[in-house]
């Protein structure tokens, strides 16, 4: 079809009417903007928008694509740029890293930004230490977080940082795919005090030790026997890693010095030209095409400020925004679509908004100060004059955890407060301290500025609003500085993750006592709370209660009652977690009580010693409150204890390779190498794109330069379901400035396309035609093109849904699927074997309730949930599609795992033969199974656009659309039956029976395919001699569910173990005891049929376990651990030790396969292309490696370019951890045909040519140099049917259920033990220590290995304890219309972050073992180690087990639900306090006893 004609339109734009007039009064009217050490042109800087931030201003104005869009609301870091300025009172430069996705590109007006193409680069070896470091450690993955991690460091060492403030500021950066612990070693090791961490308690590092021969330092000892076997297992430490900052900097002696040679020189000097017209104020006018219009101004004096607020405020002003850090401007602009006509943004040259003075009466904050500076200011004035710690301290702890660094780099206290946040952190602080409100405004004579203060205690009036008047402006807020003795301040907060996460409740508190008639006596006490009501709220009657009463714990406990009644929540309140906000407003009135406690024992002990320090304090004093040590433990918080280091230690066994399945299969052509070849396989060779990933060269889909023309895409999406699609009005979307077309199911009719879709059953649409009933929020009902992304995004919003009444149930849960017998019928699979009669006869068994005695039979039942997991991949969803030939032919550029899918699904939908379609891929930015399948609807919506159009069209996914649309990983409903027999050394299992449900969601899907591995699953590591169970997906109204690592097969395990410790329980036996009695042997098969050693390999489960608990001393960690516990009432540990076993194969036979192109060149390199894709996982990086060592040659000699369906067709999904098994192969294959037709002339060139001559010389003979390469496993190992029948024939010795095939080619084993520490009065934990051992066959690459076990692991632990998906459901009412996602973005969805590393994290991969059925005897990776992060989750219920043993007297069972968030912790533990607010809730105290948080399963 003929292209549609290009809109051209414009926004119109009062001001441009108004620059005259404030040219006039000396304001500029474009920006000074710095990139880079250079100055940006100024047609460039011209470009630069009102509403633009400087992540778009840099990406499409400049074409700097290395820092990237991960979310758009500062919740990732991805975007981390580093912001460098003079100070104009020190002249000293200041160097600070923020989210450039949130600042606005005019905020940088004046400033010199870095991105991460400025601290180094691949060309020309230009890489920075830092960058270096980072690829040396295997710091990147995926690599698309990396730029932002990267400048984030680079701007800490911009400052000369030391570790402790390493570890202190990695607070705004998030990685999916590492597990953290390599980038914590790279972003350590350049500090000058890294070596501190490397000395032994000599002072001398041990290999530089004179004695180092007699010293017995433990130290000494380690490092000694890592040398001594060296040559059989490699132990690589943290340690180790900060020894290397010599050699990473000596190729940039002067790297430190970067930043300040970088700094523009005109900045620098006062008199230059610029440094001039930047003291003048800024206005720019937005008069762009297709943009949102808007003016910035830039006032440079208090008055000038004060004059733009008269102006333009009041009802006839027009209305205007003041940005400081834009930090909540910026998400209701991206988000809540707010539209703002003048954005005003105070210059720093204002003083007093920008203050930070402390005198002894008071502190005094500037309205705009950044909040990282009040909080450095607060700790150097706390450490410089102790008059101030006990004021500004708190101030100093509560901000650490305020947001992330990045954010406090911008942010200020007068924006915090304005906007008012419920939930603020900072707010109640204020609030409890008594501190005021400097309100400043002009007076009528445009000259006098007034003022008025407020009270921060009474500015809250309701619901986001605040007293403050039109024109008025926060100038500073005051802070009253407390006494010497007897006067206290505290912060309190709980969240669902510390670092950089929105508080669930936040608390200041501050009381004063007095000594009095012999006792201590309240004069004064405030209470602040945030999160218990609309607004920021004090507990005035309860500081009645406290006020004028003795200081004791009865007047707490008085105290507690009142406040428990004076913040009842309703269960159904707004943002839910009534009776755990309830809960943890009384417990840190609690906390403050036994923090008070311990700070006026100090301020007693201070004045005895020295009376004389405090005036007006007599002696002798009172007595304080008895309390005894172990209750003590509460008073401790994380919010003011120092952030932990964090190490670990990689063992692997030294390098070889190991002969696989392709000495059996292939040709051995050795003889064509060149003599004496270096080996590549098995060696921990970096990352290929490492070095791209790190200098953010590395290419992703959204970073193509597209050709001119291309038009951008935004889907249309339903915001309610349950009625029928009545109509779309595409008017209104069209005359939408820049919008060039609205597409929907009639356009794929138009084209002879099929709008119907999916991998399995074609049971999803493109596009929802009209008259079919909508069955999720988020569902696609069309799509918009524009000019720009902000027309597609305005154009998309324009178009007016008509919607039906919803019509029949809507089921969201599992349960509610279940009760309206809403199943996907074709997923229902059963298997069972051994005694059928006694697994019928378990349903009607009753459940054993008493003691048991040897031979008895013990019974339970019950059930387990499972929550969801959002892949949270850092680049969302992807594809530029590029029609050319008349558009008859479409090149689709798509962040996918299965590039031959995304081709049939846009060849399909546009009615375009497969032929013509061709899909390239070259890398994404992580994966996770999320790009399997559910990229297909967004690449085939801009697939019909584009072919209708006849322009390219790109279309990516904001992140709360990728959230909404894409699904997650199933949640799983498991109910079970299961018995074990008592036996004299513990107990024997004997039957389970089990049904398992899964939240499919709307579509099919995969859902079917993942049950089927949780059934497969579900037997973890153990022998059930009786063994049935049923698993099936429900139908539900949420958006399709997928494919996520471990495919279902982690929900079987879980369930599984689940039911082993409430076995253990029930029988009083230990569960490490129970757990290691009933692990499968080597003789034993599977409840499917498979043998779990023998033709499986060597099963190592046992020995690995065996091995960890004498390792790690486990039974006297155990015993530490209850010695801890008895000695803190209100900190407990907990530990558990886990294993796994995961098989390995697609269980759908035909997808067991995979091809290879491979080219030799005549110069020697060699060039792969295969069937997988790279998403972090270091496929292409052993793919290389195999390839390398095949022809002889360097690793680096070797390249993968892309993967493209032109080049490999009909290709496999990169999924089942199965890729390097495959494409390994498929490659080998290849080489070795290659190898074999070059193996005359090695024979006539003789043992030392090169295989550059070699080539050449078989070229001129025309020999071809080309080879395909085809992989398939043999299919008795991979043919697994449910349906199939016994033959009549089959042999009788054979295993039970075998005649059904086999569904896996082998397992991988592993086992984990983690160690945490939970807070009994909130519900925070910790992890002090996970120590991993992994069974990965003789790994191709250990280094890439261990980051899969690192990242694997960690995204394990994030399912099983943070991680929590809520849906509006009838749970959650309050989250928008039913089957709402309310979890859209980083800000509600919290994955885990820096700080959630345990303290301590060993990994190490199983030495002599092989794996004889796969490429080089390796094995799969990627998926197997996910399960073991779950052993955080069984610590944790270790941990609060162990506390209801105390409160019950005895072990006993209790449902314990995953994920173990913070709330499930805190209300699982049934102590007094949580028992009182459940009550209160639900006014009865045995439904409280039983009471289960509530969570969209």
């Amino acid at each position: 079809m003929a292209p549609y004609p290009r809109s051209r339109l414009l926004y119109e734009n009062d001001d441009v009417e108004r620059v005259n007039a404030f040219e006039k009064q000396g304001y500029r009217t474009a920006p000074i903007l710095y990139v880079n050490g250079s100055r940006v042109p100024d047609d460039v800087a011209a470009k630069a928008r009102s509403n633009q931030t400087l992540l778009s201003f840099l990406r499409d104005e400049m074409n700097l694509k290395g820092s990237k869009l991960g979310c758009a609301e500062g919740g990732c870091g991805a975007c981390t740029v580093m912001i460098s300025k003079k100070d104009n009172e020190s002249g000293e430069l200041k160097h600070i890293s923020v989210n450039a996705c949130l600042m606005p590109v005019l905020a940088a007006d004046g400033c010199h930004v870095t991105t991460v193409e400025g601290v180094g680069s691949v060309k020309g070896d230009n890489l920075h230490p830092i960058q270096k470091a980072m690829v040396e450690m295997h710091g990147s993955q995926c690599g698309f977080c990396t730029p932002g991690i990267i400048v984030a460091i680079y701007s800490l060492y911009a400052n000369n940082c030391s570790t402790k403030e390493i570890e202190e500021h990695m607070d705004g950066n998030l990685c999916r795919c590492t597990g953290y612990r390599p980038i914590w070693d790279a972003a350590r090791s350049l500090c000058d005090d890294a070596e501190e961490l490397v000395r032994g308690p000599c002072g001398t590092p041990c290999r530089e030790c004179p004695e180092r021969d007699e010293c017995e330092q433990d130290c000494n000892v380690e490092d000694k026997q890592k040398a001594a076997t060296k040559d059989k297992v490699i132990v690589t430490s943290s340690k180790d890693k900060m020894k290397m900052k010599k050699s990473l900097t000596a190729c940039k002696p002067d790297w430190a010095e970067q930043p300040k040679q970088m700094f523009p020189a005109d900045l620098l000097d006062a008199s230059s030209g610029d440094s001039l017209a930047l003291t003048k104020p800024l206005m720019v006018v937005d008069n762009t095409e297709f943009h949102g219009a808007g003016t910035w101004f830039k006032p440079t004096t208090l008055v000038g400020l004060l004059k733009l607020l008269k102006e333009f405020g009041g009802p006839v002003g027009g209305g205007y925004k003041i940005v400081v850090g834009n930090t909540e401007v910026g998400i209701e602009t991206r988000f809540k679509n707010s539209v703002y006509p003048r954005l005003i943004y105070p210059g720093e040259s204002i003083d007093s908004i920008f203050q930070f003075s402390a005198t002894p009466e008071k502190v005094v904050f500037g309205g705009c100060t950044p909040l990282s500076f009040i909080q450095h200011e607060c700790e150097r004035l706390s450490k410089s004059d102790s008059t101030y710690a006990r004021t500004l301290m708190p101030v100093h702890d509560m901000l650490r955890w305020f947001a992330s660094t990045q954010i406090r780099n911008v942010a200020c206290l007068g924006g915090n407060l304005v906007t008012a946040s419920p939930i603020s952190d900072m707010n109640p602080m204020l609030a409890s301290m008594g501190a005021n409100l400097v309100l400043a405004r002009i007076g009528d004579d445009l000259k006098t500025i007034e003022r008025r203060s407020v009270p921060v205690s009474e500015f809250f009036l309701r619901y986001r609003t605040v007293d403050i008047q039109s024109g008025e402006f926060i100038e500073k807020i005051e802070v009253p500085v407390l006494p010497k003795a007897f006067e206290y301040v505290k912060p309190f907060k709980q969240a669902r993750r510390r670092e950089d996460d929105i508080s669930i409740v936040t608390s200041g508190m501050h009381i004063k006592l007095t000594p009095k008639d012999g006792a201590f006596v309240i004069e004064h006490a405030a209470l602040a709370f945030g999160g218990m009501a609309p607004k920021t709220v004090m507990a005035t009657k309860t500081a009645e209660v406290l006020i004028g009463s003795l200081f004791s714990r009865e007047t707490f406990e008085k105290a507690t009652e009142c406040l428990l009644s004076e913040m009842n929540l309703p269960e159904n309140v707004p943002g839910g977690q009534a009776a755990f906000r309830m809960t943890l407003a009384t417990s840190f009135l609690y906390k403050f009580f036994l923090s008070i406690v311990e700070e006026l024992k100090k301020d007693v002990a201070a004045i005895e010693a020295s009376p004389s320090g405090f005036s007006g304090i007599s002696l002798p004093l009172p007595g304080i409150p008895e309390v005894d040590e172990s209750e003590l433990s509460g008073a401790t918080s994380f919010v003011s204890a120092e952030k932990p280091s964090v190490s670990g230690v990689q063992t692997y066994p030294a390098p070889k390779v190991a002969s696989g399945l392709e000495d059996k299969l292939l040709p051995n052509t050795d003889a064509a190498k060149i003599k004496g070849a270096e080996d590549s396989v098995g060696k921990p060779v970096t990352h290929q794109s490492g070095p791209l990933h790190c200098t953010g060269e590395a290419v992703y889909c959204d970073d193509i330069n597209a050709p001119s023309g291309t038009l951008h895409a935004s889907l249309i999406l339903a915001t309610e379901c349950g009625g029928i699609f009545e109509a779309i009005d595409k008017e209104a979307a069209l005359r939408t400035p820049g919008i060039v077309g609205v597409f929907g199911a009639e356009d794929i009719d138009i084209l002879g396309g099929e709008n119907k879709f999916g991998p399995i059953a074609k049971d999803e649409t493109v596009f929802l035609p009209i008259g079919e009933r909508i069955g999720y929020v988020g569902q696609v009902l069309g799509v918009a093109v524009g000019e720009t992304l902000d027309s597609a995004e305005a154009g998309a919003r324009a178009a007016t849904i008509k919607y039906g009444s919803p019509s029949g149930p809507i089921p969201v849960s599992i349960e509610d699927a279940i009760a309206c017998n809403s199943f996907y019928e074709a997923t229902r699979h059963t298997i069972a074997r051994g005694d059928k009669s006694a697994l019928e006869a378990l349903k009607e068994m009753k459940d054993t309730t008493g003691p048991a005695k040897v031979g008895d039979l013990v019974k339970v039942s019950g059930s387990f949930r499972n929550g969801a997991q959002e892949h949270f991949y850092l680049e969302t969803q992807s594809t530029l599609v590029i029609p050319t030939e008349g558009d008859t032919n479409l090149t689709v550029f798509s962040s996918t795992q299965a590039a031959s899918h995304t081709q049939e699904s846009c060849a399909s939908a546009t009615g375009t033969p497969q032929s013509k379609v061709v899909v390239r891929m070259k890398r994404m930015g992580g994966g996770f199974g999320g790009k399997e399948t559910r990229n297909c609807f967004a690449s085939s919506a801009a697939a019909v656009a584009a072919k209708r159009i006849n322009r390219p069209v790109l279309l990516t996914l904001p992140r709360n659309v990728d959230m909404l649309t894409t699904g997650h990983r199933h949640c799983f409903l498991s109910k079970y039956h299961a018995t074990a027999r008592i036996t004299e050394n513990g107990a024997k299992l004997e039957s389970v029976q089990l049904q398992l449900f899964s939240n499919g969601g709307w579509g099919m899907d995969l859902s079917g395919p993942i049950v089927d591995r949780a059934i497969l699953h579900s037997d973890g590591v153990y022998y059930f001699p009786n063994f049935g169970i049923e698993g099936v997906a429900c139908k539900t109204a949420q958006a399709p569910h997928t494919a996520y690592r471990g495919f279902g097969g982690p929900q079987g395990i879980a369930a599984c173990e689940h039911i082993m410790e409430h076995l253990a329980v029930a029988c009083s036996v230990p569960k490490d005891d129970f757990r290691r009695s009933n692990m499968y042997t080597d003789n034993h098969t599977t409840h499917f049929g498979m043998d779990v050693g023998r033709t499986s390999g060597k099963w190592n489960v046992p020995s690995i376990w065996d091995r960890m608990v004498s390792q790690l001393d486990v039974p006297k960690r155990r015993r530490d651990i209850d010695a801890f516990n008895a000695k803190h009432k209100w900190i407990k540990r907990g530990a558990a030790l886990v294993p796994t076993k995961f098989g390995i194969a697609f269980t759908a036979p035909h997808m067991n396969q995979g091809g290879a192109l491979v080219h030799l060149y005549t110069d020697g390199t060699v060039l792969v292309s295969h069937g997988g894709t790279e998403m972090g996982q270091g496929l292409h990086t052993k793919v290389c490696q195999v390839a390398a060592q095949a022809f002889g040659i360097p690793v680096d000699r070797v390249y993968v370019n892309d993967t493209s369906t032109d080049k490999v067709a009909n290709t496999i999904a990169s999924a089942a951890s199965l890729s390097t098994d495959l494409y390994g192969m498929c490659t080998l294959d290849a080489c070795r045909q290659i190898m074999a037709r070059l193996k005359p002339y090695r024979e006539k060139l003789g043992p030392d040519a090169s295989l550059a001559e070699v080539a050449h010389a078989a070229f001129f003979d025309r020999v071809d140099l080309s080879a395909h390469g085809f992989y398939a496993p043999d299919s008795s190992m991979c043919n697994f049917n449910f349906a199939r029948e016994k033959p009549a024939d089959y042999p009788a010795d054979k295993a039970e259920n075998s005649w059904k095939g086999r569904p896996f080619h082998y397992f991988t084993q592993g086992v984990a033990y983690a160690e945490v520490e939970i807070d009994v009065l909130t519900g925070n934990h910790r992890t002090l220590r996970s120590d991993v051992v992994v069974d990965v066959g003789s790994s191709i690459n250990p280094a890439i290995d261990i980051g899969q076990i690192e990242g694997a692991f960690f995204q394990g632990m994030g399912w099983s304890t943070i991680e929590e998906i809520m849906y509006s459901d009838d749970d959650h009412t309050w989250c928008g219309k039913r089957s709402n996602l309310f979890t859209q973005g980083p800000g509600t969805y919290k994955i885990p972050a820096f700080n959630d590393h345990p303290e301590v994290f060993n990994v190490s991969l199983l030495e002599d073992v092989e794996n004889p059925i796969a490429v080089h005897s390796s094995k799969a990776i990627g998926e197997p180690p996910f399960f073991l992060g779950c052993s955080v989750f069984y610590a944790i219920k270790d941990a609060v087990g162990n506390y209801r043993k105390e409160v019950y007297g005895k072990d006993s069972y209790f449902e314990f639900r995953m994920p173990g968030t913070s709330e499930r912790i805190r209300m699982q533990l049934n102590d007094a306090i949580a028992m009182k607010a459940k009550t209160k809730m639900l006014g009865d105290e045995t439904a409280a006893e039983a009471y289960q948080t509530q969570g969209s399963y």
